[in-house]
């Protein structure tokens, strides 16, 4: 036998088990690799989500942006007047002062000039209450309704027990309102002695708290 045979014989055996162990190596790191590789249609599923959860998101801030828009839009409409209102009110409490400081009796005789001097500032109260009134200004008159201190501040108390604790018995100034926020509250005087309302506030009964 050669030499070089000899030689064949060891090393050929040696190569034929290495290569089946490099293929068993190659396949395991296939495998992990394959393993380790995200599968694609998982990660479109996930992207799907993502992109869902954003756009929701989007779509719910969308419809507040729009709600809220349009509560600023009606509040600008309806409270726009409310400083040129307010001051408005001095010109409406000179008018009523003027009706009021003719005594009744002078009223119910009043000819000629005069008479029309009453029936003018009369018309032009009645005009300037409605157009307050057009643009959502309205006069609070809470001669004989219950004390309410979210829309009334009581100036003083009248003893009387005739009417329940905590009616308005007298009117000093009007108040005003305007779309559902107070103008200004109505200065009244509220009634204290007297049995208590049915169903009455802790404010109508101490009215007092509101000044």
């Amino acid at each position: 036998m050669k030499p070089n045979d000899t030689e064949n014989q060891n090393t050929t055996p040696q190569a034929e088990a290495a290569e089946p162990a490099e293929a068993a190596a190659g396949a395991a790191a296939n495998d992990a690799e394959a393993q380790a590789s995200p599968d694609p249609i998982a990660v479109l599923e996930a992207e799907k989500a993502d992109l869902k959860d954003k756009f929701l998101r989007l779509m719910a801030d969308m419809e507040n942006l729009r709600r809220r828009t349009e509560r600023e839009v009606a509040d600008a409409r309806t409270y726009a007047v409310t400083n040129f209102a307010r001051d408005m009110l001095n010109v409406a409490d000179n008018v009523r002062r003027a009706i009021e400081s003719v005594p009744e009796d002078a009223r119910a005789g009043a000819e000629g000039a005069f008479k029309g001097l009453i029936e003018g500032i009369d018309l032009t109260e009645r005009d300037l209450l409605k157009t307050l009134e057009r643009h959502g200004v309205k006069r609070l008159d809470p001669q004989g309704q219950k004390f309410d201190p979210n829309v009334h501040q009581a100036m003083f108390e009248v003893p009387n027990p005739d009417v329940p604790s905590g009616t308005v018995v007298q009117v000093v100034q009007s108040g005003y309102v305007i779309g559902d926020r107070v103008l200004r509250p109505a200065l009244v005087g509220v009634a204290k002695g007297g049995p208590k309302a049915a169903n009455g506030a802790e404010g109508a009964d101490n009215p007092s708290a509101a000044s």
